[in-house]
């Protein structure tokens, strides 16, 4: 009887640990959505624009950490197309990011299944296409990281959760704004501007309840000021990072940005003018929308409340001010991990200058002297499949050059673990956003002038915000600390994207000559093959 008894028992522990590790996996979600085009008017005029499940903007992806998102994307437009999910960081994972340098796009009445996680994420995020100029068409939305039920954040729950989509908008078609680029000129001016994709929306709260405002610049190439009339604005997450909870009468969001703000409705009850308008443009775009109390009887009134007069050492002061918060928990208990940026000595600087010069007769703009063109094989696939010929890792220096701008694959080397100084230095009169895929990075300084090593006295080693997209000021430059802690083929660009699409990206090669699964999943069984590597088989 007692080897019987004990025969049950490690048969029951054995049981138990097994239904343990099955509840142990992160749930799985499922979608299936479909890309067609439709008729909108978000101007007034009736254009073709992109939509999601027949939706402009796309559906609101409202995730908690750490779910397994398995996601059928069916393209039934005229032309091959990837959505790109901006800000998640794709852990070990760079075959789902959907760039055109890891992704074969998915042809026209084809599907592709994208299978992700937002691992140890939590915040405001968005999804956009990333193929040709579609996302001037649409096909954007809002995706969320929600925390789970564990891990606590630092403010009380608010009454309502509110996304908020804004950006620039051009009544030209997509297709259209696609051939004045390829014909060799910038893009005009936009006609717009657009809060989730109209020209007015009314939000609804209760007095004296407070609720979430999540904000993202999903536009084009213009920074946008937020307010809302006669009310305050408390910041509390910033592109996955809880921050110093300050106040604001109005916030600059650049392109490519998101954040989130707590707004208390703690004035008389009536309608208050929501109002995002173009910084340092100009000609002033204004796009206003309605904060309704539902106890108001009277509508919005008077003149709408105006933007800051200052322009870019305003911006800059305020950019300042955004600190990391240090005490609070994100997705995970330790936020911070276990080391602190500041005390860590990057084994390189990488120093990336943008310019905007003439190449054959034709607009472009450049890193360090290379603008980017996309091979007909994606770059990850070529490096899976040892296929020669799609890029070298000497394409692009490290630091800018007196050599003639030309076009070319630009492929920065790096190892996994690196810990990296890039500076992006910006000697155009002109404002700059950068995105890099697969990371966020602690923005550590903003400077003016030239960057010289002298500029990191003026580092920030303390509490430095870290973020996936970082502005850079006019005739300025911006310091970032980034740890290569995810291997892959990353994309590190312009967040302007007719920038973007004339050649301001690289591909940011994180590498491990040891093939390990501990640090990189394998290529998908359902991963599109194309270019030089359409005829090849998955292993």
């Amino acid at each position: 009887m007692g080897k019987l008894a004990l025969l049950h028992l490690l048969c029951g522990i054995f049981i138990f640990w097994a239904v343990s590790v099955v509840k142990a996996e992160d749930p799985y979600r499922y979608f299936t959505w479909t890309a067609t085009y439709g008729v909108a008017s978000p101007l007034g005029t009736p254009q073709q624009v992109i939509l999601i499940n027949g939706q402009f903007p796309g559906p609101r992806l409202d995730l908690v950490t750490n779910e397994n998102i398995v996601l059928n994307l069916i393209n039934k437009l005229d032309e091959p197309l990837l959505l790109t999910w901006n800000g998640i960081k794709q852990r070990k994972n760079s075959w789902q990011d959907g760039v055109l340098g890891t992704n074969c796009p998915i042809p026209p009445n084809r599907n592709y299944i994208y299978k992700f996680q937002p691992k140890d994420q939590i915040g405001s995020y968005t999804y956009f296409p990333s193929t040709q100029l579609h996302r001037a068409a649409g096909g954007f939305g809002v995706l969320n990281v929600y925390a789970r039920s564990v891990i606590p954040v630092p403010y009380a729950k608010p009454a309502g959760d509110f996304s908020l989509l804004i950006g620039d908008w051009y009544k030209t078609s997509h297709k259209a704004l696609r051939q004045i680029l390829d014909s060799g000129k910038s893009l005009p001016f936009p006609d717009g501007l657009l809060i989730n994709g109209q020209k007015q929306s009314t939000f609804t709260g209760d007095q004296g309840k407070t609720y979430m405002f999540r904000i993202s610049n999903v536009g084009l190439k213009t920074t946008i000021n937020f307010r809302i009339q006669g009310h305050k604005m408390k910041l509390v997450e910033v592109e996955g990072s809880h921050v110093i909870q300050n106040l604001y009468d109005s916030f600059d969001v650049h392109v490519g940005q998101s954040l989130s703000i707590l707004v208390t409705l703690d004035q008389s009850p009536k309608d208050y003018y929501i109002v995002a308008s173009t910084r340092f443009t100009a000609t002033v775009l204004t796009s206003t929308s309605v904060l309704h109390y539902t106890n108001s009887q009277t509508p919005v009134s008077g003149p709408v409340p105006a933007g800051p007069v200052n322009q870019f050492q305003w911006s800059l002061m305020q950019a300042r001010t955004i600190r990391w918060n240090l005490t609070s928990n994100a997705a995970r208990p330790n936020p911070q991990g276990s080391f602190h940026y500041g005390k860590i000595t990057p084994s390189r600087t990488i120093l990336l200058a943008n310019s905007a010069p003439l190449i054959n007769g034709k607009q472009r703009y450049t890193v360090n002297g290379i603008s980017y063109i996309n091979p007909d094989t994606p770059l990850k696939l070529a490096d899976h499949f040892n296929i020669p010929g799609v890029f070298t890792l000497d394409s692009i220096r490290s630091a800018p050059t007196a050599d003639s701008p030309h076009l070319a694959t630009a492929v920065l080397p790096s190892s996994l673990h690196e810990f990296l100084e890039i500076v992006f230095q910006n000697n155009e009169d002109t404002m700059q956003s950068w995105h890099l895929d697969g990371y966020d990075f602690w923005v550590i300084g903003f400077g003016s002038g030239t960057w010289t090593q002298a500029s990191r006295k003026g580092y920030n080693l303390v509490d430095a915000l870290t973020r996936h997209t970082t502005q850079v000021y006019p005739k300025s430059w911006t310091a970032i600390f980034v740890s290569l802690d995810n291997q892959g083929m990353w994309n590190l660009r312009s967040a302007m994207w007719d920038r973007q699409y004339l050649g301001q990206q690289v591909y940011l090669r994180v590498y491990n000559p040891t093939a390990s699964l501990a640090n990189e999943y394998g290529i998908p069984t359902n991963a599109l093959l194309c270019g030089k590597a359409a005829a090849l088989r998955h292993p």
